[in-house]
């Protein structure tokens, strides 16, 4: 039996993490294809049905501008799905690097590149967060536009401080991968140093890599979320989950379905993605269970 079928077997078995791998491919479908499917637009604006209650014509409401809520929260999703999966392979490409050169090399690499990332490891996260979308995010408005700029900073920004766990993990196991028989025999055979990375010691150690990636999106929508909360963001024209919090905090008491619908759309995702890294870290990792 191969190691994939074998995983797959273990991976049906947990339930948590077979609900939470369903749930977050509903919120992938729907919004990939949902905007395609409902044709309201979540642009348009009408103050003649502001705050509209939920019904018929409008199954979530409308917010304080008159626009559709739905249409939004599937415009926007797109959006927050987008800057976690992107985010998230930065963080992952990074930290792989940086652990395989501190791994593989050791010595003097292995000290600097390890206290690098005790460097990083030590920053507050949230407050530069902060200072660089602040400082950055007018000159990037200019240099590639007020969308794209916004979306690119914030990936690199949180993707450049959130490797370092990987980075750990992945050094981690070339230490003790590097020493193995199958590796030294490679050696001795002549075995260029770049195929015994690729084809002997990073498949070895590509498990925790899955389960980092798939955990750090949820890392990633919750950061952006927050940054849209308070309002330093995207801009207002595009409706992120968590822009459309930071729109509706001032309508909690009289409007709250304006806030139930973004919030648990972040409290659904984030939560079946954690379901899905814990099931994915139990079915790789036979010792876990």
């Amino acid at each position: 039996m191969s190691k994939a079928v074998s995983a797959w077997r273990r991976f049906r078995r947990d339930r948590p993490a077979v609900i939470g791998a369903g749930v977050l491919l509903f919120f992938v479908l729907a919004v990939a294809v949902g905007p395609l499917l409902y044709s309201a637009s979540y642009s348009e604006i009408d103050f003649t049905r502001a705050t509209s209650a939920p019904g018929w014509q409008h199954p979530l409401g409308t917010n304080d501008l008159g626009q559709d809520q739905l249409a939004r929260l599937l415009w926007g999703g797109r959006v927050s799905v987008a800057v976690g999966a992107t985010a998230m392979l930065v963080s992952i490409s990074i930290g792989t690097l940086v652990g395989t050169v501190a791994g593989f090399c050791g010595g003097i690499v292995d000290s600097i590149l390890m206290r690098l990332t005790d460097l990083f490891l030590s920053l507050p996260q949230l407050p530069l967060l902060l200072l660089i979308i602040y400082l950055f995010r007018e000159p990037m408005r200019h240099l590639v536009g007020p969308e794209a700029g916004i979306f690119v900073l914030i990936i690199l920004v949180i993707g450049g401080l959130t490797w370092m766990s990987t980075a750990r993990l992945v050094r981690a196991g070339f230490l003790t991968v590097k020493e193995q028989t199958f590796v030294q025999a490679a050696r001795s055979l002549g075995a260029h140093p770049t195929g015994i990375v690729w084809r002997h010691i990073l498949p070895n150690v590509i498990g925790p890599v899955i389960v980092a990636a798939t955990l750090g999106v949820g890392n990633a929508i919750i950061t952006e979320s927050t940054l849209s909360f308070l309002g330093i963001g995207f801009p207002p024209d595009v409706p992120t989950w968590g822009r459309m919090l930071f729109d509706a905090q001032n309508y909690v008491a009289s409007a709250p379905y304006l806030v139930i619908a973004p919030g648990l759309a972040i409290f659904l995702t984030v939560l079946s993605v954690n379901y899905l890294g814990d099931g994915l870290r139990d079915a790789l990792d036979v010792r876990s269970r």
